[in-house]
């Protein structure tokens, strides 16, 4: 297994832009609800064990996933992947940025100097790009979106037992989705 590419913001320019004006354009939603959102995110991450930080910033993230789809080829992406997003989720750094890319690559035992020109350059670019396609082709729009065998989805950032639910359909064999908490 190894983590799949997709970027929420293909088209975001390299250095991004504030979250809450961001959010407010693309969701159509007020500063208030912005927050909420959020709030609700960190309650959520925080009842498994997760410290989602505040971030002020979205940026562009294929160059953490050029970078991902290396470390794929060297046995390290899930250790890289985890290390990505305590980063940009945990502490609000930039997921885009060569200097971050480098040092999280060399804090799960990959060669930083390697990252960070896989990061600055366009390598594993078309691989990365085909491979969003084909998420894409199959009517995935966004994230987090979990894939059992292949063949059922679980779609949404679901509380633990929406997870535990759609599995126990899964291996009873009826894979319905249980309806989904907003």
């Amino acid at each position: 297994m190894q983590p799949e590419p997709f970027e929420l913001n293909p088209d975001m320019a390299p250095e991004g832009a504030d979250v809450v004006g961001y959010l407010g354009r693309k969701y159509g939603r007020t500063p208030e609800q912005v927050a909420e959102v959020q709030d609700r995110i960190r309650a959520r991450g925080a009842a498994v064990g997760f410290q989602f930080g505040r971030r002020e910033h979205v940026w562009n993230t294929l160059p953490a996933h050029r970078v991902l789809h290396w470390a794929a080829t060297q046995g390290r992406a899930i250790e890289l992947k985890r290390a990505l997003l305590r980063a940009y989720h945990g502490e609000g750094r930039n997921p885009g940025s060569p200097d971050v890319l480098a040092e999280l690559a060399g804090e799960v035992g990959l060669d930083g100097a390697k990252a960070r020109e896989i990061a600055a350059g366009e390598a594993f670019t078309d691989e990365v790009r085909d491979r969003e396609r084909q998420w894409i082709d199959m009517g995935v729009t966004g994230v987090p979106f979990v894939v059992v065998n292949d063949k059922y989805a679980i779609e949404g950032g679901q509380p633990p037992e929406v997870f535990e639910e759609a599995l126990r359909r899964i291996v009873a064999g009826s894979p319905r989705p249980p309806d989904r908490p907003n």
